[in-house]
């Protein structure tokens, strides 16, 4: 049995060692399970639920790399409880935090610079409508999630990173290897050096969301994309806002399009959801296959608060909480096989995120129901070896499948046309599809860095500066994301080669990503002896939204699980 970290394609994911520097405690300890989950969100928590509600008696471990359930967690959110009432029907009376704030009432406005047109949703297709959800806090879902887990039997492991793959002699997935804790930045072991472990399973769920490191190696691995489009993403931007109590409408949805990516040339759009206790819950979707390297997807929200419409909400209000986490828009053409020898991908690591509704929880919850299912009745029934084959099968046939090809034009057409005759087109489709007239063909897209282009081809960008009341400067927010990495340990945001970074994503495109960071990870420095550009990486600051992974023209940074419990630790987001 090896492990793919070791091979070639992924030999950045784990830091080298030579034998001198192995500890004593260097021998891995295993753990055998049945069924071993990756990411303990929504998706993955519900196929552990699942799991143990058709056989109570297999072994099922949730693998988490957040300092606890939730802390990685970012989204709107409004939740359709379409797999929550399949899922727990009684989950109302169970004390779930969801049930809290229904949806009460809808609003779509297109902005302008300095007014908005608001759109009747009786003009929309009947799926736009949020009738019978809830708005709430998705990170808090989970951990009320994670609660009824546990009291089923799965073991949840908050803090541990899943940081390879293991593979068997069959070329079979085997397993995962959680993150060495305690080594250095150069590789070398520290005192509190401890070897990850070894968690042998029949099957492996990987339900990382958006971009996750391991998700992309099976995808590589087992050719999973051969046959879709590729994904494409958005980069959504967050905050949370104790608003003056007499502006707050529990319930209320905003969602918005136009200005100020209008002005740009890039699509996208805002949302402003009134939840419990006060709060508002708003943020900002940049797509990412925007062309000028000059965009910074912070500043466009940070410049969208300041629209009339939406600071009026916020004048008298305070900032809580801050965070940012790319989200997938490819829709159903982009769903890449599911299923491969020994495991599948679930949720969000495969792409089930219904774009026009800005919803994916629903989806990704039965996605790992599904494949729970089709994991118990092949252990059930012995065939442990068995590729989970009926488990994409059954995807492709499900309300999974019917939502999202309903909606599949949609992301392409905004993205090829622009937001005002893409957004007409793309309600015409919804609309041909819903009634089942005529369907057009599909429309295609290609990955998001290879829209990105040369600098000297686009304007720079004038942001406004930040007033410190509505709009912030982003280091004062990622103070508010409660970001937190051990010190002393290797980078795990690799830059394959240091001097293509310079000459190509400097020199041609600009440096965006001293711009596509929500954090300022990145920055281009002067070398204080040579006068050459410095590339500084600021690792401390990520958020793991994953922008840089998507978004370097090159494809020359590799996003790779930190040590165990760093990164962002989201309170109610």
């Amino acid at each position: 049995m090896d492990d793919i970290g070791n091979s070639p394609e992924c030999a950045a994911s784990a830091p080298e060692t030579s034998k001198d520097q192995e500890s004593p405690m260097s021998e891995r300890e295993s753990m055998p399970c049945d069924v071993v989950i990756v990411g303990g969100g929504v998706a993955g928590l519900a196929a552990a639920i699942k799991l143990k509600q058709i056989n109570a008696e297999l072994e099922v471990i949730v693998l988490e790399k957040g300092s606890e359930i939730g802390a990685h967690i970012l989204s709107g959110a409004v939740v359709d409880p379409k797999s929550l009432d399949e899922l727990l029907p009684d989950w109302r009376d169970m004390g779930c935090p969801m049930a809290e704030t229904p949806v009460t009432d809808n609003w779509h406005w297109v902005l302008s610079k300095g007014g908005k047109t608001s759109l009747p949703h009786a003009i929309m297709p009947p799926l736009m409508s949020n009738h019978g959800c809830y708005t709430g806090s998705l990170g808090n879902l989970a951990r009320w999630l994670a609660e009824q887990a546990e009291g089923l039997g799965v073991m949840v492991f908050p803090g541990f990173p899943a940081a390879d793959v293991m593979i068997d002699e069959e070329g079979r997935v085997a397993g995962v290897i959680t993150q060495d804790m305690g080594v250095a930045a150069d590789g070398s072991h520290k005192g509190d050096y401890q070897p990850g472990m070894e968690i042998h399973a029949k099957y492996t769920l990987f339900a990382e969301g958006a971009r996750g490191h391991l998700t992309k190696q099976m995808k590589a691995r087992y050719d999973l994309e051969a046959n879709c489009q590729p994904q494409v993403y958005g980069l959504g931007i967050k905050e949370l806002w104790d608003i003056d109590p007499k502006k707050h409408k529990p319930g209320r949805v905003i969602h918005t399009q136009g200005w100020p990516l209008s002005e740009s040339d890039s699509w996208g759009g805002g949302f402003l959801y009134h939840q419990a206790n006060g709060q508002v819950a708003l943020g900002f979707v940049t797509a990412l296959d925007y062309k000028n390297p000059w965009v910074s997807p912070y500043q466009e929200f940070q410049r969208w608060k300041q629209h009339p419409a939406i600071r009026e909400y916020l004048e008298g209000g305070k900032r809580v909480s801050y965070g940012a986490r790319a989200i997938n828009e490819g829709g159903w053409q982009s769903v890449p096989k599911l299923a491969f020898p020994g495991g599948a991908l679930i949720g969000c690591a495969a792409g089930f995120v219904n774009v026009p509704r800005i919803k994916g929880s629903h989806t990704a919850m039965k996605s790992g129901m599904l494949a729970a299912e089709s994991i118990a009745a092949a252990i059930a029934a012995g065939n442990e070896k068995t590729e989970l084959a009926d488990y994409d099968a059954a995807v492709r046939s499900s309300w999974i499948a019917k939502e999202l090809q309903l909606v599949q034009n949609a992301q392409p057409a905004v993205a090829k046309y622009g937001g005002d005759i893409g957004t007409a087109l793309a309600g015409i489709d919804m609309w041909m599809r819903t009634l089942k007239i005529g369907l057009p063909v599909k429309m295609k897209h290609k990955p998001d860095y290879t829209y990105t282009g040369r600098a000297d081809l686009y304007p720079k960008i004038d942001y406004p500066k930040p007033d410190g009341v509505i709009s912030f400067d982003r280091l004062t927010n990622v103070a508010y994301s409660y970001t937190n990495h051990a010190e002393d340990q290797p980078v795990h945001l690799q830059v394959a080669d240091l001097g293509l970074q310079k000459a190509s994503e400097l020199e041609v495109f600009g440096g965006p990503s001293a711009r596509y960071c929500p954090a300022g990870v990145y920055e281009w420095l002067t070398d204080e002896k040579t006068g050459e550009p410095k590339f500084q990486i600021n690792s401390q600051n990520c958020v793991h939204c994953k922008t840089c992974d998507i978004k370097d023209p090159n494809q020359n940074i590799n996003w790779v699980t930190p040590e165990g419990g760093g990164g962002p630790n989201y309170p109610n987001m």
